[in-house]
């Protein structure tokens, strides 16, 4: 599935619920596609609150994205494997903490329920993406909000967005450690 699809799915959700002007918050891919739907409508939100994004994973020559393609490769592999274990291992890597915190073993759950082939086919989807190019026809002002220690999604990141987004944006380095920082620093 293309990002592009999310897009148009929230675009849809927007309309139908009548949405003429809102702050779009969100985090990680959801932030991609808010974007998304930034430019295709730029009139439907008055800004974008972007938290721990990233419009590639992958690392290239002159960008730092946060992952070799082998490691991704590494990851897809595990999944494939044993989802199982690899939800129990995962899970605390991104909201660190330990496997007895409440938020790990609900996040564990949340991955468990999404089902291993779906899960690897957003992974596949999400990790695999290249939405760099899309980022000068932002037309709305943005707030990016970075944990200070993202393994997904390294503070480089954040500056090549507020580098590269079309229009106003700020940055905002949280002292927050991981991915999720509204579970693991709320």
């Amino acid at each position: 599935m293309d990002l592009i699809c999310y897009a148009y799915d929230l675009l849809a959700i927007l309309e139908e619920l009548k949405v003429v002007s809102c702050i779009f918050v969100g985090h990680s891919l959801s932030t991609i596609v808010g974007v998304l739907v930034s430019i295709i409508r730029p009139d439907i939100f008055s800004k974008l609150v972007l938290l721990c994004v990233s419009p590639r994973y992958l690392n290239d020559v002159d960008y730092h994205g946060g992952f070799e393609q082998k490691e991704l490769d590494q990851l897809f592999d595990a999944m494939t494997s044993n989802f199982k274990a690899w939800c129990s291992g995962f899970a605390p890597l991104v909201v660190g903490a330990d496997m007895d915190s409440v938020a790990v073993q609900e996040f564990s759950q949340t991955l468990l329920n999404i089902g291993p082939e779906i899960a690897l086919s957003e992974a596949h989807t999400i990790l695999q993406s290249d939405l760099r190019h899309v980022l000068g026809n932002v037309s709305v002002p943005c707030h990016i909000l970075q944990s200070s220690k993202d393994f997904d999604v390294p503070v480089e990141v954040a500056d090549y967005l507020h580098t590269h987004l079309g229009f106003d944006s700020i940055v905002e380095v949280m002292p927050a450690d991981r991915h999720l920082p509204h579970l693991s620093s709320p």
